[in-house]
C-alpha cells in the first residue's frame, strides 16, 4: 500500500502570522512537519504553498515544493491543485497533513492511509480519540464525531454530540460518565479522484454553520471511515501559547 503526503502551508495565518516558518528549537515548524511525514513510510512528501518565503525555506532543507494559487479557501482546495499538478491516478491515496502539526505521531499518518486502503467504499478516512475531559465535550474548538457500528461517520459537530438528554439540561453539559464521546482528529486521507469531485460541490448549510468542510462530504452522500487513533496526538500550533508549549516539548525530547 503506497500513499503520498501533501502538507498545505500558507504564510498568512490568521492567528499566528508566518506560522509555518516560526522557529521550534532550531528548525522552522514546516521542516519538523515534513520530517514527520518522511518517517511515516510515505511514497513521497510534498509541501504545497502559495508563498515564496515558504518555498525557499522548504527547498533549503530538501523538500519537494508545489506552488499553488493564493486564493484557495482551505487546505483541501490547495491539496487538490497539488494533486492536479502531480497528475495523480484516481485511486492514489493522498494524506493531508496540516503544516501546524510538528509533533504528529508518524503512526497516525500511516494509519489513516491504511484505513482508507482497507475501506474501498469510503472516499475519505480520518481518526478519533475518546474524550475523557468533561470540559472538552462542551468546547466548540473540540470537534466531536458520531459514527456507525461499521465505523462510518454519521455527523461531525462542535456541539456536544451525542446529546445525553438526561444530563445536558444545564449549561455545563456534564456527561453522565455512562457513555463515551469522541474527539475528531483533523488528519485525513483521500482518494485523488474524490478530491476532483469535492472541489466542485457547493458549500452546504451544515458545513457553513459548523465551519467543518467534512460535512460537505456527508451532505453529498459519500462515506468517511473513522478509526480510533493508535496514538494520542499532541497539540498543534494555533496560538503563541501553543507554540511555546510545543517548543518546550521538543526541547525535552531533544
Amino acid at each position: 500500500m503506497q500513499f503520498k503526503v501533501i502538507i498545505p502551508a500558507r504564510y498568512a495565518s490568521t492567528r499566528l502570522h508566518g506560522k509555518a516558518l516560526l522557529d521550534i528549537c532550531g528548525k522552522p515548524m514546516i521542516q519538523r512537519v515534513y520530517e514527520r511525514a518522511l518517517e511515516s513510510g510515505a511514497q513521497s512528501v510534498y509541501i504545497a504553498t502559495d508563498d515564496m518565503r515558504i518555498k525557499d525555506v522548504a527547498e533549503s532543507f530538501g523538500a519537494d515544493v508545489l506552488m499553488t494559487e493564493e486564493s484557495h479557501r482551505s487546505g483541501t482546495d490547495r491539496i487538490t491543485e497539488a494533486v492536479q499538478q502531480l497528475g495523480c491516478n484516481e485511486n492514489d491515496i493522498i494524506v493531508n497533513l496540516q503544516g501546524d502539526e510538528p509533533l504528529i505521531p508518524t503512526s497516525l499518518v500511516k494509519q489513516v492511509a491504511e484505513d482508507l486502503h482497507a475501506h474501498q467504499d469510503a472516499s475519505m478516512s480520518t481518526l478519533y480519540t475518546p474524550i475523557h475531559n468533561q470540559d472538552d465535550v462542551s468546547n466548540p474548538n473540540v470537534v466531536k464525531v458520531v459514527f456507525s457500528k461499521q465505523g462510518y461517520a454519521l455527523y461531525f459537530s462542535r456541539a456536544p454530540i451525542a446529546w445525553e438528554r438526561e444530563y445536558f439540561r444545564t449549561s455545563e453539559f456534564r456527561p453522565s460518565g455512562h457513555h463515551m464521546h469522541y474527539r475528531h482528529i483533523g488528519l485525513y486521507a483521500y482518494r485523488a479522484g474524490f478530491l476532483q469531485r469535492f472541489i466542485n460541490w457547493p458549500v452546504c448549510d451544515a458545513e457553513e454553520m459548523e465551519a467543518l468542510e467534512q460535512l460537505r462530504v456527508l451532505w453529498n452522500d459519500e462515506r468517511i471511515h473513522v478509526s480510533e487513533a493508535v496514538a494520542i496526538p499532541p497539540p498543534g500550533v494555533d496560538t503563541s501559547d501553543e507554540l511555546e508549549r510545543v517548543r518546550h516539548l521538543v526541547s525535552l525530547s531533544e
